[in-house]
């Protein structure tokens, strides 16, 4: 019996599917891996991708730009405020994203930069541009 998992953000759900498996990054938890028949569990989430396995066999993956994931009863819960699935990434904006981080970033030792260099370098990886 596959699992039944939901992405949402404020404004809208961007994945929902049935799915045989889910890996996603956790904060403090490194990656981690949800089955049908997995505990109860709540993490919050780290700028990272996440893999969703459908139950006909084929992978979507989605850039998940922080938020929380919630599992209970084979429901995946994961709502976070910027999210996007592999389809729905601009892949030349993300370019030029990364670009003007690690720009940024040589100039000053910003936060904001690493965190919008992480933020692009899940959008690629989800894209399929760049590897993990």
């Amino acid at each position: 019996m596959p699992m039944h998992v939901e992405l949402v953000s404020p404004e809208r759900v961007v994945f929902d599917a049935e799915v045989t498996m889910v890996l996603a990054r956790t904060i403090g938890g490194g990656d981690v891996a949800f089955m049908e028949g997995h505990a109860p569990f709540l993490g919050a989430l780290q700028t990272h991708t996440m893999t969703f396995f459908l139950a006909d066999g084929t992978r979507e993956v989605a850039a998940v730009h922080g938020g929380f994931i919630s599992v209970v009863d084979n429901h995946v819960r994961v709502l976070s405020d910027m999210s996007e699935v592999s389809s729905q990434i601009d892949v030349a904006r993300a370019e030029r994203a990364r670009d003007a981080a690690l720009e940024g970033a040589r100039l000053d030792t910003d936060v904001e930069h690493e965190a919008a260099l992480r933020r692009a370098q899940a959008r690629l990886t989800a894209a399929g541009v760049v590897t993990a």
